[in-house]
């Protein structure tokens, strides 16, 4: 007797069509994945609107209330019901969907919403009545008249009502909310010149403002330095740098935060493309690689850039979001970033960050005292020449006090003058060396206080970075060349970077099937393990897309070979050598942090000491 095929079944599964509302719901799980991914697409529609003010009232993390207020173009009423059906837009006619100038164009976010939700459309064009439509769990009411002035409201209440099983997937009520605030705050950096306000109306009543930024002004950098201020806070603003970049078709613009400015996470990294908020693998990689050599493994970099370019060169049709997006020429629009940033950095010259100084300032900042005193009016703060004069009315020996140093004497050389260095010099002249590693140096306005062995081994280290690019990297030829086996997809993988390799010292030749041959490996690393830096670098590739293993080795051997030979804590240094450190400091690029990105030097403003003694 045979045995019945477990496979074979007489109950066979029958091929049905889902229904509009079955559909829209499964739809929705791709496009509407939290209250935020709502407010996203509901936000990005007011923009494609024209709307120069949009108002964003949420309530419990967006779970119970969703409400979008815009002052744009509006929806006829005759279009209503349109606006609901899935795939109705008026952002494109379906003939090219490469050539996309905004935000939306699938036509899938209102109706999705109607069917997880309770959504009410109220719409007003100009020369019309305002009309609206309700439409829950998917069943749509007929229009009804409204009361509008002008614009588009959209409120959707009950998210997920219909499918309850979502809502055993949301996250707390406040992390929600952050969640939105994120969004709106992105959406807000890409225009500068559309008023945002995010309130919230938990518990009822007018609720509280969590976000606002009022319309800008200005020309692009202005309005964007503005708007970047006001999101991102002050403090960015004052440290980023202005990035402006052309390359075939491609324009990179935006600005880019010192590395002394950094975080300890990537949360500050915001890239668009086209004005669309992005989260791209390769433009994220990118903008690590253009900071690799100025921030350690644990710091971020900090940076809001905008690439813009002709449409047909970017493919926005990859996620029902529409958050990836993918380059017609990756290499481009990485190389792109990485030389546009290495450069800003480099004309940055020895400009730290001005938070080591208001960090440094908040250090000094004396405890309050237990009652409050009397007020002191200090005296105007006497001239130069009545200063000295008052010295030579005192006992003997203050006169000396009339020279301007301070700190720990220098002694000069005998029978030699030393050279007075000008204040007027961005790092100013040195006046002094505490503790036997901070040089204390006096600038027009202000002190600078310098770590003479963080400074020195930067200088060090851009020295041997220099060399090592115009004499190459020097390859040792291994006596036996070491054989690695991989599949044939890494060997072609790998053996598409091998001549960017070999300038960095490697030196591989495909050995038949997927084997490949280490030939040499960079002399300065010394003996290495051939078969682990390849699966390295294989795990980059795969990753980013490129790999800086091999550069990364170097650099650290640099780093370490600067650091050896850079001054040491503890050495006296005359005042000559002082100063020649204070120069050399303003002649080099990326003299404003150490090899690990932190400051080399602190600037104090007088003003700001000031202050700190009650004299301002």
């Amino acid at each position: 007797m045979m045995n019945a095929d477990p496979n074979i079944s007489d109950n066979r599964p029958v091929i049905r069509q889902l229904d509009d509302a079955a559909i829209n719901r499964i739809a929705a799980g791709e496009v509407v994945e939290r209250p935020a991914s709502a407010v996203k697409e509901l936000v990005e529609n007011a923009i494609d609107a024209g709307a120069a003010r949009i108002a964003i009232d949420i309530a419990d993390g967006g779970k119970t209330l969703i409400r979008v207020t815009d002052d744009g173009c509006g929806i006829a009423a005759e279009d209503l019901p349109l606006a609901l059906s899935r795939h109705a837009t008026s952002k494109i006619d379906g003939s090219d969907l490469l050539n996309i100038h905004t935000f939306g164009f699938r036509g899938e976010a209102l109706p999705s919403l109607g069917a997880v939700g309770r959504l009410t459309i109220s719409s007003r064009v100009p020369g019309s009545d305002a009309a609206s439509i309700c439409v829950s769990g998917g069943k749509m009411d007929a229009v009804r008249p409204a009361a509008l002035r002008a614009g588009t409201v959209v409120e959707l209440r009950d998210l997920f009502y219909a499918t309850p099983a979502r809502l055993k997937f949301m996250r707390t009520d406040r992390a929600e909310t952050q969640a939105i605030s994120d969004i709106v705050k992105r959406l807000a950096m890409a225009e500068p010149a559309v008023a945002f306000t995010l309130r919230d109306v938990s518990g009822g009543g007018e609720g509280r403002v969590t976000f606002r930024a009022d319309r800008e002004n200005g020309d692009l950098f202005d309005a964007l330095h503005a708007r970047l201020a006001r999101v991102l806070g002050r403090e960015f603003a004052e440290n980023a740098l202005q990035i402006d970049a052309t390359r075939e078709g491609l324009r990179l613009y935006g600005y880019a935060a010192l590395p002394t400015y950094s975080r300890g996470a990537a949360v500050a990294q915001y890239l668009f493309v086209n004005g669309r908020p992005v989260r791209d693998k390769m433009l994220t990689g990118a903008l690590r690689a253009a900071y690799f050599d100025f921030l350690s493994r644990d710091r971020h970099p900090a940076a809001a850039l905008f690439i813009d370019c002709d449409p047909t060169l970017v493919d926005v049709n990859v996620h029902p979001a529409k958050s990836e997006v993918r380059f017609r020429d990756p290499g481009l629009a990485r190389g792109l970033i990485v030389s546009s940033l290495r450069h800003a950095l480099a004309e940055a010259g020895h400009r730290a960050s001005s938070t080591v100084a208001n960090a440094t300032l908040g250090a000094m900042r004396p405890e309050p005292a237990p009652a409050a005193p009397a007020r002191v009016y200090q005296m105007d703060r006497p001239s130069p020449i009545a200063r000295q004069a008052a010295y030579r009315a005192q006992s003997p020996g203050f006169a000396e006090l009339s020279q301007d140093y301070s700190g720990r004497i220098v002694e000069s050389v005998p029978d030699s003058t030393p050279v007075e260095e000008p204040q007027d010099l961005p790092l100013g002249a040195a006046r002094g060396q505490v503790h036997e590693n901070y040089i204390i140096a006096q600038t027009a306005d202000g002190v600078v206080i310098v770590d003479q062995h963080a400074a020195h081994e930067r200088l060090v280290y851009e020295k041997l970075k220099t060399q090592m690019a115009e004499n190459g990297v020097s390859a040792q030829a291994l006596l036996i060349p070491e054989i690695v086996d991989l599949t044939e997809g890494d060997c072609a993988r790998l053996m598409a970077v091998a001549e960017d390799l070999s300038r960095l010292g490697l030196t591989i030749e495909p050995f038949g099937g997927g084997a490949i041959a280490v030939r040499e490996t960079p002399a300065i690393l010394g003996e290495v393990d051939a078969r682990a830096m390849i699966l390295d670098i294989l795990d980059e590739l795969a990753d980013q897309g490129e790999s800086q293993t091999v550069q990364a080795r170097i650099e650290a051997i640099l780093s370490r070979v600067a650091c050896h030979g850079s001054v040491r804590s503890g050495r006296r240094m005359r005042a000559e050598e002082m100063n020649a450190l204070l120069r050399e400091m303003e002649a080099t690029p990326h003299s404003g942090q150490c090899n690990h990105g932190r400051p080399t030097y602190v600037e104090l403003k007088l003003s700001d000491i000031e202050r700190l003694f009650g004299r301002s």
